[in-house]
């Protein structure tokens, strides 16, 4: 079954670009296009892509916006932000509002289309140090936050963390790092496969969106290097 995409970009020479690409691959396929975050909104409650690939910086409701509108939906689509990791504020507006990755417009239009894929999978898109980073901030650790914003909701409670396996608690930390199932795989000398279900297994019963919340829970549980 093809992943369902919806394009939101105000340049249209990128939804071109986008568009095309998709249209010459087998598992993905574009379900609309908007030009603005208001248009993005009505089109996501629509349409029900399973993911967003969303512009930041548009006229009108930006993309911060749109995304804590569109995932509020229930049953919401994985949102992925374009945007640069320059500006930090976008970077930790969109984690605030339910964003599961974030691109650099700069990345080649193919590796775009691998990032669709991740998030569509339920992985997060962020290189482990930016997830350090950002999770430190979201965490109001950082002493110059890049952006003021509200104090964001427990990730989970401390509780759910005590229900959890020793080996799901390794999986965690790992998460917590940043690193992906066949790294985790690789680094608990398990198969693949094995880390996923661990992955899955923590999803349900930390009720985590996606693989940023989990990071997010394990650096507030103290799990991840810097937390004290």
């Amino acid at each position: 079954m093809s992943v369902r995409v919806l394009l939101v970009d105000d340049q249209p020479l990128m939804l071109v670009g986008l568009g095309i690409l998709i249209g010459g691959t087998t598992d993905l396929e574009v379900v609309g296009e908007a030009g603005d975050g208001r248009e993005a909104v009505r089109l996501a409650r629509e349409l029900r892509p399973d993911v967003v690939v969303m512009d930041i910086r548009m006229p009108g409701m930006d993309g911060i916006e749109a995304t804590r509108q569109a995932t509020a939906e229930p049953d919401p689509p994985k949102v992925l932000v374009l945007t640069t990791f320059d500006d930090d504020e976008y970077v930790y507006g969109a984690l605030r509002a339910g964003a599961s990755g974030f691109l650099l417009k700069s990345m080649a239009l193919d590796a775009i289309l691998d990032a669709i894929r991740v998030v569509a999978a339920g992985d997060a898109l962020i290189a482990p140090s930016v997830t350090r980073r950002l999770i430190a901030d979201f965490a109001g650790t950082s002493a110059t936050p890049a952006a003021p914003a509200p104090a964001p909701e427990p990730a989970a409670d401390s509780r759910l963390i005590a229900g959890i396996t020793d080996r799901e608690r390794e999986v965690l930390a790992l998460v917590g790092q940043g690193l992906s199932n066949t790294e985790i795989a690789e680094k608990l000398v398990i198969s693949a496969a094995t880390a996923k279900t661990h992955v899955a297994r923590l999803f349900a019963k930390l009720e985590a969106r996606d693989r940023v919340h989990l990071a997010i829970i394990a650096y507030e549980n103290g799990l991840t290097p810097g937390r004290r």
